[in-house]
């Protein structure tokens, strides 16, 4: 038997399988947990018992010396105590995004939405960024045969602004965290918010009450703001969407210029499923081209939408196997 997971600083999703059959799956909060062995205790008297052999788990996080400590979460997970806790033979831990990006290998193609229609998707590297509760990134190395796996935090780079709005936006971050701002701090739910303060602030949108009344007790607010901009529902909520947008788009193009990724860029991760009609609009594909003199080289490179919500889970299921 193999427990497969995906640990994310929003929801952690464990299953148990024999071969391809799920035999048991259940989801969690993770903030309900002080720590990963108590969430995992929680998981055990949900199931019948069942001797795991193997187990592989995707956790957003840096993996160092084969454990992990979340990045989003207090919780420090060893393969050593996992093993004991479990009484498995093998435990394998995974960056979240490593995970995702084997996922992304194991897929259909009818799992994938294509945002750049002037590109097709060749054999060679990949790029994978995911946008949820942070921004993930992993690059998908092909050396002619094989496929392998990069994780990497690159999400944690720099935010570079590419235009007067997003110096100002930069000078409002900076505010809030003013030893550093990275791409994760604005292309990632909480990031979904802050872009929405920062064009709130500006003055050049209406206002809501009903929507600020909302979000003052919502446990989700960049689901409230993600779901009106869908609707059309609030001008600021649409505007906020397409600067996440040309924002994702951008550092999905940064990564892009540092791996060439000609097998294609993939966005996993919530908020791309989400939020695809936005991401459809233009303004993603504008800033992922904006590139200068390279944009003819981007324009050759496809980007697909993962539309398959597990496919961290899937992933760390397909490494297990293999």
């Amino acid at each position: 038997m193999i427990l497969a997971g995906d640990i994310g600083g929003t929801k952690t999703l464990l299953a148990i399988f024999d071969g391809e059959i799920c035999v048991a799956k259940h989801r969690f909060e993770s903030a309900n947990h002080a720590t990963f062995h108590n969430l995992l205790a929680d998981f055990l008297a949900l199931i019948p018992m069942v001797k795991i052999d193997t187990v592989c788990l995707g956790v957003a996080g840096a993996i160092v010396s084969g454990d992990c400590e979340a990045t989003n979460l207090p919780w420090k997970l060893t393969c050593h105590e996992i093993a004991k806790q479990l009484n498995a033979e093998k435990v394998t831990l995974l960056n979240d995004l490593e995970a995702a990006a084997w996922g992304i290998l194991s897929l259909p193609e009818n799992d994938f939405i294509a945002l750049n229609p002037n590109a097709k998707t060749q054999v060679g590297n990949c790029a994978v960024l995911a946008a949820g509760t942070g921004l993930g990134e992993a690059i998908i190395f092909y050396d002619g045969k094989n496929h392998h796996v990069i994780a990497n935090e690159g999400g944690h780079c720099d935010f570079a602004p590419t235009d007067a709005q997003q110096i100002a936006l930069l000078s409002f971050m900076q505010a809030r965290y003013p030893n550093h701002v990275s791409y994760e701090r604005l292309v990632s739910g909480v990031g979904i918010v802050a872009i929405y303060d920062f064009l709130k602030q500006l003055g050049d949108y209406a206002i809501s009450n009903e929507l600020e009344a909302q979000l003052q007790t919502a446990d989700d607010s960049a689901a409230i703001i993600g779901a009106a901009a869908m609707a059309k529902s609030d001008e600021l909520c649409v505007a906020t969407l397409q600067l996440f947008a040309r924002i994702y788009g951008s550092e999905a193009g940064n990564l892009a210029l540092k791996c060439l990724p000609y097998g294609g860029v993939y966005l996993a991760g919530g908020i791309a499923a989400k939020c695809l009609p936005a991401l459809q609009q233009g303004a993603f594909l504008e800033g992922f081209l904006s590139k200068g003199r390279f944009q003819n080289t981007l324009e050759k490179i496809a980007v697909n939408v993962c539309m398959q919500p597990e496919v961290g889970l899937l992933g760390a299921l397909y490494f297990a196997q293999k």
